[in-house]
């Protein structure tokens, strides 16, 4: 038995990911902001629905100070290379098997999240908000409400899960349980997660 009834899941670095070993050092470096604590305002912009896929190109190619087609080239590149983590899937299984409900809350632009649903994990998810949708992204509160209101969802029964420590606490502080994921770690996070959902 678990102590909770609804599970969220950030999306980046806890349920998707890409492989470093796969890529090149120049490729890895061109989307380093990702790993820093606050992401720039033209990424965050493009998460929130704000600015188009050819918008943020254009401000890609600046940050990096290449021309806009190497930009449009790595980043496609990265929405099509994005890999389910297996340790996450095996555990998301797992709770799915479990009658658990499990839903989706994560800052994504609409090129990366139209990609990901398509992915074989997602069709274990009941319900989802996505910022580039709602345009609120984590971690503002009013998102983390709209999935409570929109699924009905009790906070005290909900564990949140999400690398970012920011997102962790904005959760914690709606009343959720809240976990901080470690990306560079996925099967350490899912085992503890496991003796946190199912512990006796």
């Amino acid at each position: 038995m678990s102590r909770f009834r609804n599970i969220v899941f950030d999306l980046g670095g806890v349920v998707f990911a890409r492989d470093p070993r796969k890529f090149e050092p120049e490729f890895i470096e061109f989307f380093s902001y990702i790993t820093l604590p606050q992401m720039p305002k033209f990424w965050e912009d493009y998460d929130r629905g704000v600015v188009t896929y050819d918008e943020v190109i254009a401000s890609l190619a600046e940050y990096n100070h290449c021309d806009r087609e190497l930009a449009e080239k790595n980043l496609r590149r990265s929405i099509l290379t994005q890999e389910a983590i297996p340790s996450t899937s095996a555990l998301i299984e797992q709770l799915s098997a479990a009658d658990l409900k499990l839903y989706v809350l994560s800052n994504m632009a609409q090129e990366f999240i139209e990609f990901l649903r398509e992915q074989p994990v997602y069709r274990n998810f009941v319900g989802e908000v996505i910022s580039c949708e709602e345009h609120v992204v984590k971690p503002e509160r009013e998102i983390y409400r709209r999935l409570v209101e929109r699924y009905s969802l009790n906070a005290h029964e909900t564990l949140f899960i999400d690398d970012r420590k920011a997102n962790v606490e904005a959760a914690q502080e709606e009343g959720w349980h809240a976990y901080h994921f470690d990306a560079r770690n996925p099967e350490k996070s899912c085992e503890e997660l496991r003796q946190l959902i199912f512990e006796k």
